[in-house]
């Protein structure tokens, strides 16, 4: 069995090939290596945070819970790499904190979380349809394009009223949430 204070040393150690390394071992030792992991989420290293998070991603039974707190992380890297774990880890008990990184000022971090409220599926729908009526011009891009994916029928009125949007992003995001869903459409403008 692999030594996890080595393991760990080597997580931590600044090089990037010994944590690399070190990650899939870590994995395999699971349960074990848990409790240390979670305490390095919160190291003042931003590398170190990052690692953890990386590898409690890659943990089969990881709590999505596990990775709120990096999705406030000072660093865009440990935000997104949070936000990539929730996207491997989905669950609805994290809409509320993924439909506010939908409002972060990486769009990395926003582009994952909208993956993973794709992954959460139709329990997001509600929280989407609100962002995309009401949200930020971002989020609504955002929150477009994550019902587009999760084809739930319930958006259907919100994609209609952004037809005449001013977002060209959103309305393309709307016609193609329709189009997934199958509803045949002909537009005619009045002259």
């Amino acid at each position: 069995m692999p030594d996890l204070k080595r393991l760990l040393a080597d997580l931590t150690s600044g090089d990037d090939d010994l944590a690399e390394r070190a990650v899939p071992q870590l994995v395999a030792i699971d349960k074990e290596a848990i409790p240390a992991l979670l305490v390095l989420t919160k190291d003042e290293n931003e590398d170190v945070r990052w690692w953890a998070i990386c590898a409690l991603a890659q943990m089969p039974e990881a709590d999505a819970m596990w990775f709120i707190p990096g999705l406030h992380d000072s660093s865009e890297s440990v935000r997104e790499s949070a936000a990539m774990a929730l996207c491997l880890h989905p669950h609805p008990y994290v809409t509320a904190r993924l439909i506010a990184a939908l409002d972060d000022p990486d769009g990395m971090v926003a582009t994952l979380a909208t993956n993973a409220l794709i992954g959460v599926g139709k329990d997001a729908t509600p929280d989407l349809i609100s962002v995309m009526e009401n949200g930020s011009p971002a989020a609504r891009i955002e929150a477009a394009r994550a019902l587009s994916e999760i084809r739930d029928p319930r958006a259907i009125p919100a994609f209609m009223k952004t037809m005449e949007d001013d977002s060209v992003l959103v309305k393309f995001w709307a016609e193609q949430g329709l189009e997934n869903l199958r509803v045949g459409m002909v537009y005619f403008k009045p002259e």
